[in-house]
């Protein structure tokens, strides 16, 4: 609208704004100097933060509806300084935050960020390019393509993920998102592409276990199966899925005249960390001509080091396969990396080309596109904070990260289990520990509440089923490590309040 005459807009019902020369008023945009400026203040501030987030309480303080009384009930009007703007950080969003940055957040699993991993994404949010297509931004495309193929080798994955092979790897937001996109293909192998047109075909089935992420779940029911066709398996005293339990669902399905078409096992479940038994899981599957689909969102970077690769286990086998370095590998949320062994099958069941997208390049097949790999048609440049990050660190930063991890969760387990009235689930060997008071689920529960309203760390929790005659399982507090700035010290001053907690608690 910049320099546009007035009588351009005459006899229009709705005229822009006219300033004091009666010229019609433009939007305030930043310019480059303003931008360098305000950025400047913007990445001290983040820097601030960082030295300042140790200090705070992990836990937000405010009720429900106290972030919204410090808003103003409209927008403004007018422009307002960057300075005010800025200012508002720390009067309106700061104690609102539950600080999943902080040392001592111990809570649902890591969502690390980390220096490289920031500036990467604030590289590209000013590059904005929308790489929905090879021909939209190349870079977008190529360099997401070529740090997927890195991972492959970095945690000794299946050479068919590879781009060079039949398979290949995607960015996507979330897990979850990798299981849905998953369930479509494997939704689409089984019925030789016919429900892309046709719907629900009926009698396709699904199998996860009972500790499997709720995504599954939701998966079922965005892809038109309903949850009705998902079998939860049962798990063994590990809390693994079951092989023999999943062996006699299949079995019963199949005899039944329905039809197995995906299997979901999980490397690292949310709730204990237990690993799920990939190879024979892997049998049975392939028996059923069923996908196959590996979740391993938040233990995945165990597979950076060669001596806890034995976890992963099973995975050459699988059709699909994905992780979340937005947990443990220092990468700022979100970043999920999934691979297909054959993208055909996740393409095909993915893929729609309306004229206004046809390129040259497209039509040639010599790209990828990566709006066939995922359920959006518009895309971020995730693969610039993955890239950098992994540059920044390298491998062996990565590992040395990973590695810090499991010891800091051996020696709280230790710690703990020197405690005669804790008990650990300690069984894992993912830095994930289970801790519950002897005195019962009550117990338990106050020593979580009284740490999280204390400020000093922040603990959520799990419920185990029960076995026998223990029909209700039992709480357990939940502590996971991995953390980008927790160190022995912020780990054994938890192992400190637990067992103080502990006491006070019967």
């Amino acid at each position: 609208m910049r320099g546009c005459p007035p009588a351009r807009y005459a006899g229009c019902v709705h005229q822009p704004p006219a300033d004091a020369t009666g010229r019609p008023a433009v939007p305030n945009h930043m310019s480059p100097d303003e931008f360098r400026r305000h950025g400047h203040a913007v990445v001290e501030r983040i820097a601030r933060y960082m030295e300042e987030v140790r200090d705070l309480p992990v836990l937000s303080r405010d009720r429900p509806g106290d972030v919204a009384a410090r808003l103003p009930a409209h927008a403004p009007e007018r422009p307002e300084p960057f300075s005010v703007l800025l200012d508002d950080l720390d009067r309106v969003v700061v104690p609102g935050l539950t600080h999943w940055q902080h040392p001592r957040f111990f809570g649902y699993f890591p969502a690390n960020a980390s220096g490289p991993a920031i500036l990467g994404d604030f590289v590209s949010s000013g590059l904005a390019v929308q790489g929905m297509l090879w021909q939209t931004s190349p870079a977008c495309t190529e360099v997401e393509t070529r740090v997927l193929d890195w991972l492959v080798d970095l945690l000794d994955l299946p050479g068919a993920f590879r781009s060079t092979s039949t398979g290949g790897g995607v960015i996507q937001d979330t897990a979850s998102s990798a299981t849905l996109c998953a369930l479509v293909a494997a939704r689409e192998r089984a019925t030789g592409m016919r429900s892309r047109e046709h719907g629900n075909p009926g009698g396709l089935v699904a199998y996860t276990s009972t500790e499997a992420h709720s995504s599954v779940e939701k998966a079922m029911i965005v892809a038109g199966l309903g949850t009705a066709q998902l079998r939860l398996v049962p798990t063994d005293d590990a809390r693994r899925l079951d092989p023999a339990a999943l062996a006699a669902l299949v079995a019963e399905d199949r005899a039944a005249g329905r039809t197995p078409c995906f299997v979901c096992a999980t490397v690292g479940t949310t709730s204990t960390g237990a690993i799920d038994p990939v190879p024979q899981i892997a049998e049975i599957t392939a028996s059923a001509g069923a996908w196959l689909h590996v979740d391993a969102a938040w233990a995945g970077p165990a597979g950076l080091c060669p001596e806890l690769r034995h976890l992963l286990a099973g995975v050459e086998r699988a059709d699909s396969y994905c992780f979340n370095p937005h947990k443990w590998m220092l990468v700022n949320f979100d970043c999920d990396c999934f691979w297909v062994r054959d993208r055909r099958a996740l393409v095909g069941a993915l893929s729609i080309l309306p004229e206004y997208l046809r390129n040259e390049a497209t039509d040639a097949g010599r790209v990828i596109d990566y709006r066939d790999w995922h359920v959006p048609l518009g895309r971020r440049f995730r693969a610039l904070k993955l890239w950098w990050t992994i540059r920044w660190y390298g491998a062996e930063g990565l590992r040395s990260h990973v590695r810090e991890g499991v010891r800091l969760n051996a020696r709280l387990a230790a710690a703990l289990a020197a405690d005669d009235r804790l008990e650990v689930l300690g069984d894992s060997p993912l830095p994930l520990l289970c801790v519950r008071h002897r005195a019962g689920d009550e117990a338990t529960r106050t020593m979580r509440e009284r740490i999280n309203a204390s400020g000093e760390a922040f603990l959520t929790h799990c419920r185990t089923r029960g076995r026998g005659t223990d029909g209700a399982g039992h709480e357990w507090i939940r502590v996971a490590i991995g953390g980008t700035a927790t160190t022995e010290a912020d780990v054994d001053r938890l192992g400190a309040r637990l067992r103080e907690e502990a006491l006070l608690a019967g």
